[in-house]
């Protein structure tokens, strides 16, 4: 049993690991934020699908009934907080994006005051307060110095303070996913994932085609490349490794490990993509993190 817990412990760090360089990939693709978004739920429906078939599970469609409709909701705000997110890469350094999203778990410990009648506690009250002087911290005092990555200057990319408002766009829709998920108690792990990533394509594709269309013929052998990346080790099997391994861990070792991805994203983006954080902004950044942990371990 404890080889197992090991394991499991290893595969959700890697996991959380891989999430972490996300953005240092979706940068080099040369694709609107909506189609890579689209490719992605393919290529992880792809991936996943595989998995299912080759560990011997099946879908069962009996006895989901309304969870059905869920499923759909929760896949739909799942691929358009990816759009977001994505678009946040563009507009800000990838810290500043990763930092806002991490505001996710305060919005659902207070959403669940008001949709599952949950305690509010003092000590989740100050970590909404401090968490959220945080992200003032890192939108008010964001300087929008010049990026020194070459990249994003030749691109022409926006402000901090936009990509910090689509990071937090994308935190809303996060949350949304994750409070939908806590209604769903007939479809568990891996399944429920798979028929997210299934809804999102199905919802992506038309919006795609009427925003836009399809770009691939313009895309390079490195944007494929990268492309295939995010798509299937990003998503297909970060997703399969995370949730075949959450079951054997505590939650709260579980909701540790998941510190990994924010800790990562910003270590590649000051000390590998050397993009700009000043003193006020990593002041900023420790009191999301940092509250948004104690929150999850009381």
């Amino acid at each position: 049993m404890s080889n197992i817990v090991t394991r499991s412990r290893i595969l959700i760090g890697l996991s959380m690991a891989i999430f972490g360089t996300i953005g240092l990939f979706v940068r080099g693709i040369a694709l609107p934020s909506s189609e890579t978004a689209l490719y992605r739920a393919v290529l992880a429906v792809l991936a996943i699908g595989l998995y299912l078939l080759a560990t011997g599970q099946r879908l069962h469609f009996k006895g989901m009934g309304k969870e059905l409709l869920l499923l759909a909701a929760s896949g739909i705000a799942m691929g358009f907080n990816w759009i977001l997110l994505f678009e946040a890469y563009k507009y800000t350094t990838i810290s500043m994006a990763t930092l806002s999203y991490y505001a996710a778990p305060i919005l659902i410990t207070l959403a669940s005051t008001f949709i599952f009648r949950e305690p509010l506690t003092c000590v989740k009250t100050l970590c909404f307060i401090m968490s959220t002087a945080g992200i003032l911290l890192i939108t008010l005092k964001g300087s929008d110095v010049a990026d020194t990555n070459s990249a994003r200057v030749m691109s022409g990319m926006g402000t901090d303070h936009i990509g910090i408002l689509f990071g937090l766009g994308a935190a809303v829709l996060y949350a949304s996913v994750v409070l939908l998920n806590k209604l769903i108690r007939n479809v568990d792990g891996i399944q429920r994932t798979f028929l997210q990533f299934v809804a999102a394509v199905v919802t992506l594709f038309p919006y795609v085609m009427l925003t836009g269309g399809i770009h691939l013929g313009g895309l390079n052998r490195t944007g494929w490349i990268l492309l295939l990346i995010v798509g299937l080790l990003h998503t297909g099997v970060a997703y399969c490794m995370y949730f075949s391994s959450l079951q054997h861990v505590p939650g709260q070792e579980a909701a540790v490990l998941s510190y990994i991805d924010p800790l990562l994203a910003v270590i590649l983006s000051v000390l590998v993509l050397h993009e700009p954080m000043n003193g006020w902004q990593l002041l900023g950044g420790a009191m999301i993190l940092g509250f948004t942990l104690l929150n999850e371990l009381v």
